[in-house]
């Protein structure tokens, strides 16, 4: 399954919900994480023309958030880093650091991945300035991985091509 989605051409969808459009989403097969109060809920991937309508109907605008200064990353867990100089909005970076999840969970070894799983899939979610990015995107054509690097179709923000979101593990 997970080869037959990796092969396909699934696109990344953001939405936001409140009230009853969340309690509607959360009937949608997948799974929600709250922390410190801000819940995200990740559904499973298919093709967009099959996107539940509980979800097709959610609010695409409006997810922007202001910058913040996040602590380093938790040793021993993921770290999805993002190419800073795209300017992509939250919404179009949610999508590829989940897309970034699925293709780095496909590099790890069962082990690995099943550990990742038990610890309920902790990752972090950064912005690479540009001196980290080349030492990223250095770590992924010398293929010391695991590593999971995200090129971009181009169907919205970026252009086609871009690498917009590298994943490393701890």
């Amino acid at each position: 399954a997970y080869l037959a989605w990796n092969d396909a051409r699934i696109r990344k969808v953001s939405r936001r919900a409140r009230g009853a459009q969340w309690r509607a989403a959360q009937d949608v097969d997948g799974i929600t994480v709250d922390r410190a109060g801000a819940q995200a809920r990740a559904l499973v991937p298919g093709p967009v023309g099959d996107l539940d309508p509980r979800i097709s109907r959610l609010q695409i605008g409006g997810t922007d958030l202001p910058p913040d200064d996040p602590a380093d990353p938790e040793p021993g867990v993921p770290v999805f880093w993002i190419d800073a100089s795209l300017d992509m909005t939250v919404g179009k970076a949610a999508a590829q650091v989940g897309h970034a999840a699925m293709l780095l969970a496909g590099d790890l070894d069962e082990d690995a991945a099943r550990a990742w799983a038990a610890d309920g899939y902790r990752c972090a979610v950064r912005d690479a300035d540009p001196a980290r990015w080349r030492e990223l995107r250095a770590r992924v054509e010398d293929g010391r991985g695991p590593v999971a690097a995200v090129r971009d179709a181009g169907f919205t923000e970026v252009a086609p091509g871009s690498t917009t979101v590298i994943a490393v593990t701890g």
